[in-house]
């Protein structure tokens, strides 16, 4: 069985299932309600993965097409074309091209163009059965990837762990890069930088803090912080994925460059760079509390580490620290909200017929009633770009750092497809309480102090010192 997991970002999955759809004697007649059936209540754990299938990659571009946010305005071709484009470049890849691989002509008509898909799909594969799951996989992966969705996924392989694994233990190359802004013709970025070392080959092998990453795999030279989602990919690899990857690599001090040769794998990181929620006293009476990512009980965790950290002493300020926080969960987002203001809209969850879901703080939230700074960057997305723009609109503490991630399209609604692996995507998008869109563009900060390469190599923090500098000054 084939082991991957396509996704593009970070998002807080729930229990949802598909029925299950058996075989069809005529390509293109599955029922579009029956694609994203829901759960009955009380199911228990899905049963054992069975291979993937083209009835299965029909299932989710039915579903795609039914339940997807954006279905609308999208236009089902991009999906068929670019699952036909990854088929034949796998069948290169494999040396088995054939001849008849060629994309049928597509009249426009959603069913239709299915089933003129799915039957060339079948003619090609029933001439190479070896390859048959193989070419599924990677047709249903373009499909869910042309969605250019971060929050759009298809999860299988079982969640496998690798050989070895002790609770607790992470995988990869154990380090933590700068995230720059897509690049833009002429626009002048930031380097790719190493921001930590959390362990693994990475420690092994020297890096640290500063290390600017030139190349990735003998890529062109990096001339922002810009990463591709191949680059992306080798520099945070997930299991089982074990190819070695090749960085090329710049100090500042010194002016040393160097290429190092680093193997995923598993490692134990180190107590300060796995903990949820941390925090320290600055300056006596400021909380700087980091918040790593957004899970079912971190705003209370949250609220428990100020109130520690304010036993014996009167708290005069609040540095809420989401650098690098993933997201998770937009309801503990409106709820870490609702501990500096009461009566208050976090967000809209739209639908695409323009009906919204209003998020509303919870009242029920003592508030701190402390003055509060965020310090955020590119690594703060989903669930956290949520939290900072309630923040922004309704002017509840400045954002300090650099710009947020921009991949908050709405929260990802699961579906288990009928060989029992997950398919997710949002169905409603997300919009700021000012009804302004986050997502591809970010949440932009009060006071702009990014994080340097030379900052981090000297073990400066630019943005909490600004943040401390903000919270020290007169009302």
């Amino acid at each position: 069985m084939i082991a991957r997991s396509v996704t593009t970002g970070l998002a807080l999955l729930l229990a949802v299932s598909c029925t299950t759809v058996p075989p069809r004697a005529q390509p293109g007649k599955l029922p579009q309600a029956a694609a994203c059936a829901q759960p009955k209540p009380g199911a228990g754990p899905p049963p054992p993965e069975t291979p993937t299938t083209i009835d299965v990659v029909e299932q989710a571009y039915q579903c795609i097409l039914t339940a997807y946010y954006g279905a609308a305005t999208l236009d089902h071709r991009t999906l068929l074309s670019a699952g036909f484009a990854a088929l034949t470049q796998q069948l290169d890849r494999d040396g088995r091209d054939l001849p008849d691989a060629t994309m049928p002509a597509f009249t426009g008509n959603r069913q239709t163009d299915w089933a003129a898909f799915e039957t060339l799909y079948r003619r090609l594969t029933d001439r190479l059965p070896d390859l048959r799951e193989k070419l599924a996989v990677v047709t249903l992966e373009a499909i869910v990837a042309a969605l250019d969705d971060n929050h759009a996924r298809w999860t299988y392989g079982g969640g496998k762990r690798p050989p070895g694994y002790y609770d607790g233990d992470q995988y990869g190359l154990g380090l933590k890069a700068s995230l720059g802004r897509q690049a833009t013709p002429g626009a002048a970025l930031p380097p790719l930088f190493v921001t930590t070392i959390t362990g693994g080959a990475a420690e092994a092998a020297g890096l640290r803090p500063g290390d600017v990453i030139e190349s990735i795999n003998g890529s062109p030279p990096f001339t922002g912080g810009a990463l591709t989602p191949a680059a992306l990919a080798a520099l945070y690899p997930r299991y089982p994925e074990a190819d070695p990857v090749t960085l090329r690599l710049h100090r500042q001090d010194g002016d040393r460059r160097w290429s190092v040769r680093l193997k995923p794998g598993l490692f134990q990181p180190g107590p300060d760079t796995v903990q949820t929620v941390s925090g320290t006293v600055r300056d006596k009476t400021i909380a700087h509390v980091r918040l790593a990512g957004f899970a079912p009980d971190s705003a209370d965790r949250v609220f428990k580490t100020i109130a520690r950290l304010g036993t014996g002493k009167k708290l005069t300020g609040v540095v809420l620290d989401l650098r690098g926080n993933g997201g998770g969960s937009p309801e503990e987002a409106t709820r870490l909200v609702s501990g500096f203001a009461h009566g208050k809209v976090t967000a809209y969850q739209c639908a695409a017929d323009g009906t919204c879901e209003t998020m509303r703080t919870d009242d029920s939230v003592p508030l701190l009633n402390l003055p509060l700074v965020v310090l955020v960057d590119r690594a703060c997305a989903s669930a956290c770009e949520h939290f900072s723009s309630a923040i922004k609109d309704h002017r509840l503490g400045p954002l300090v750092g650099s710009r947020t991630a921009g991949v908050i399209s709405g929260p990802a609604q699961p579906y288990t497809l009928s060989n029992h692996t997950s398919l997710g995507f949002p169905s409603k998008h997300h919009l700021a309480p000012n009804r302004e869109v986050i997502d591809r563009v970010g949440v932009a900060p009060d006071h702009h102090v990014p994080l340097t390469a030379a900052d981090a190599a000297a073990g400066r923090d630019p943005a909490l010192a600004k943040a401390l500098t903000l919270l020290r000054a007169p009302a």
